[in-house]
């Protein structure tokens, strides 16, 4: 414990002068409390679990936040893993403190349908608290980036589960807060479990260039300083580099060289004022050759986050391109902290509410888009709402409209009002008219035309529209506004979903099918499901395969009986003879195959080529005529009660894989994106640093636009699938990558 008390006396020494003595005791209370709480829980280094909160603490402290802040910090794991309750901390440390508290609590485990639900559940929890109190995400992210440090210590499915997460979640919240430094070092941590390899070698590159990149920072810093002071020009310079993440997004992802990175050297110019800035850059110009198009004024236009810098590449005396950013000393503390740097907790909350109001409305957003959204969807769109890449246009009054990167006439009318996108009848840019999707650029004068006889949103729109806002409105007003025509649109759907799965619809409606269908899906009837299905509240894929799955449930339910008879049959004199299978009972080992065929290794075993399933997937097993069990995934449509006739719904018997087998998988994947020139190459890329074995790799052009890249891999496992897909899916300009199925 001395580890412990030395971190909590470091803690009380650095808030020294910014604590009273009544906030003192507070901090020991709150110090004693945790350490009683957590007494017996350790973390997985062995160490005392109270040495995590109180690490968080020190990072909130970091970020000049207040004592109430801290208090909550380090009681932010009480509620969550310990007898401690809300009432308790409120009557010990106060209302605001206990509420900090329960905001940076995950939600108590419940039962979810879906993944993705559990996950809408915890992230709208999150952003409600962030909506009360932008404090609760401060030191959520705090949180977050201690665990994320001490992630060695974890099982390798909790890293790789964690670091996406963190990516895909934690690092782009702190980028759209403006904590540049926090992001920065999230992001890093992650790819370096979710991709170790490339990790250790963009590190290998930047110690080979050591010795050349530190020559080349000091003389180029030490050029720009003399200058600097030639024109009586007050200001700091610094040099780095560029932090590891983003070189991989750059040298992995769009497959480029180091030397094509331009910024991997930076340099900042911190002044005293915003008319230094404009001088520093004049006097960077002078110097050097700027390279054109690469200038990016951002005090002028700072960016939603509150970032402001002027921003310029250049090509030194050496050949070697680098970024400059110039700003003020509150610009830079803002680029550093984000939202923390500003928000004056002891000058109290309310004086800040205009500030609030204005700065977090994107939270009130994600609130609002979730409404009447299918789960998947939601968790798959926030991404792209919260996190793009953006661009900045402006209304005709000057105003400053931020919008996800390809939004549309549509995006930008919905993020004005509902009602000016539902009486959209057209729309200009720069003066001219244009089509409704015309993916916005930066910098353009957008206006939208309204009419008070305009029939309201199309479906179609549904599809153009990129923001998830723009989509939820829509919504919104076909929910309220077409329910008859909803009701038919969905009905018209489902059926042909359900057709195409080989289900017919006497099937669905048989009463021991559909109540349980109308349970999974979250309906009390068909004519809501069918309305929700028609106004875009969920998808009728997602219904079929509920009915689908509840079929096949019922169909194992009725025939294992018959089953059960079957292989007691087929297993007398101790051996499987059946339609050429044949088995040799005896001593159990580990299959040739990796499949077991009810619990015996020696089957003659074939891998569905339909659904190419792999360790991890649930599956079954089809008994065929001569060539033994076929093993299907259990989500494969050639798995349908339905599809094979009453003789081979029979036929079905259970499998399982052998977990002792050491096999590599063949599986293969479709991949749709925007055609592009390197689309290909950029795929070919990922597949080899993530070291699997890739057996064939077609692309083709489709007369849209758009390509399909279909892939045939060789995994050992469900997870290894996982992770090359969500590294397929964040190459630029892939919509979509899934596993061929049927």
């Amino acid at each position: 414990m001395q580890r412990i008390d030395k971190l909590y006396n470091d803690l009380v020494s650095r808030l020294k002068d910014q604590m009273t003595s009544e906030d003192e005791q507070l901090l020991s209370k709150a110090f004693e409390y945790a350490k009683d709480k957590h007494a017996h829980q350790l973390r997985k280094d062995n160490t005392p679990f109270v040495g995590h909160p109180l690490a968080v603490a020190h990072l909130v402290a970091d970020l000049g936040l207040d004592i109430e802040s801290i208090l909550a910090a380090i009681l932010h794991d009480c509620i969550e893993d310990t007898d401690a309750s809300h009432e308790e901390i409120s009557h010990v440390f106060g209302n605001t403190v206990a509420d900090l508290v329960d905001g940076v609590t995950k939600l108590t485990r419940v039962q979810y349908t879906s993944k993705e639900e559990e996950q809408m559940e915890n992230l709208r929890k999150m952003f409600m608290a962030m909506a009360k109190d932008i404090r609760v995400i401060l030191i959520k992210i705090c949180d977050r980036v201690h665990n994320i440090r001490t992630m060695e210590y974890q099982s390798e499915r909790k890293q790789l589960e964690k670091s996406l997460e963190t990516l895909e979640i934690y690092a782009p919240i702190a980028h759209r807060l403006g904590m540049q430094r926090m992001k920065w070092e999230m992001e890093d941590l992650s790819i370096k479990y979710l991709d170790p390899f490339a990790f250790e070698e963009i590190e290998k590159e930047l110690q080979h260039l050591e010795k050349t990149k530190q020559v080349f920072m000091q003389k180029t810093q030490g050029t720009i300083q003399k200058r600097l002071k030639q024109a009586n020009i007050q200001g700091e310079v610094y040099g780095r580099i560029k932090h590891t993440y983003s070189i991989y997004r750059k040298v992995y992802v769009q497959n480029r060289n180091m030397s094509e990175i331009f910024d991997l050297y930076a340099f900042r110019v911190i002044v005293d004022d915003i008319a230094s800035c404009y001088n520093v850059l004049g006097v960077i110009h002078d110097l050097y050759t700027p390279v054109l198009g690469r200038f990016k004024d951002y005090i002028g236009t700072p960016k939603p986050n509150l970032y402001q810098s002027l921003h310029t590449t250049v090509i030194g005396s050496e050949g070697i391109p680098f970024e400059v950013q110039i700003r003020t000393w509150d610009m830079h503390h803002t680029a550093e902290y984000g939202v923390a740097a500003h928000w004056k907790y002891k000058q109290g909350i309310q004086k800040s509410q205009n500030q609030q109001e204005e700065g977090f409305a994107w939270v009130r957003r994600l609130l609002e888009n979730q409404q009447d959204t299918d789960a998947e969807e939601y968790v798959r769109t926030l991404k792209v709402d919260l996190f793009a890449d953006e661009v900045f246009v402006f209304t005709p009054n000057g105003d400053v409209i931020n919008l996800p990167f390809g939004a549309t006439p549509i995006d930008f009318a919905y993020n004005i009002h509902s009602a000016v996108g539902n009486s959209m009848i057209a729309a200009k840019v720069n003066g001219r008219i244009v089509t409704f999707d015309y993916p916005l650029k930066s910098g353009e004068i957008v206006e939208v035309v309204t009419g008070k006889n305009a029939r309201g949103p199309s479906r179609d729109w549904m599809e153009i529209a990129k923001s998830n806002q723009a989509r939820n409105k829509i919504r919104q007003w076909f929910k309220k506004e077409k329910r008859e025509e909803n009701i038919a649109h969905g009905r018209s759907m489902f059926e042909a979903d359900i057709r195409h799965l080989n289900i017919s619809l006497q099937a669905v409606m048989d009463d021991a099918i559909l109540p349980r269908v109308l349970r999974k899906t979250g309906f009390g009837s068909l004519d809501e499901m069918y309305a929700a299905i028609g106004y875009g509240g969920t998808s009728a894929q997602k219904c079929a395969n509920r009915v689908r799955e509840e079929l096949i449930h019922q169909n194992r339910l009725q025939t294992e009986k018959k089953e059960v008879k079957e292989i007691k049959e087929v297993k007398q004199d101790q051996q499987i003879v059946d339609a050429g299978v044949v088995v040799q009972a005896g001593k159990k080992k580990t299959s040739q195959s990796g499949i077991l065929v009810e619990g015996m290794t020696d089957c003659m075993v074939k891998f569905a080529k339909c659904c190419t399933p792999v360790p991890g997937d649930d599956i079954i097993g089809f008994i065929t005529k001569g060539y033994g069990v076929s093993v299907h995934r259990m989500d494969c449509p050639n798995t349908n009660p339905y599809h094979m006739g009453k003789q081979g719904k029979d036929r079905w018997v259970q499998v399982e894989w052998d977990m002792e087998s050491k096999h590599s998988y063949k599986t293969a994947l479709e991949l749709t994106a925007k055609d592009r020139d390197n689309l290909a190459l950029d795929v070919a890329t990922i597949l080899s640093t993530a070291k699997l074995k890739v057996l064939t790799l077609v692309a083709n052009s489709m007369p849209d636009g758009y390509a399909k890249i279909n892939i045939v891999l060789e995994v050992k496992d469900n997870e290894d699938l996982v992770l090359v897909m969500k590294k397929l899916n964040q190459i630029s300009d892939v919509y979509e990558v899934s596993r061929v199925s049927g």
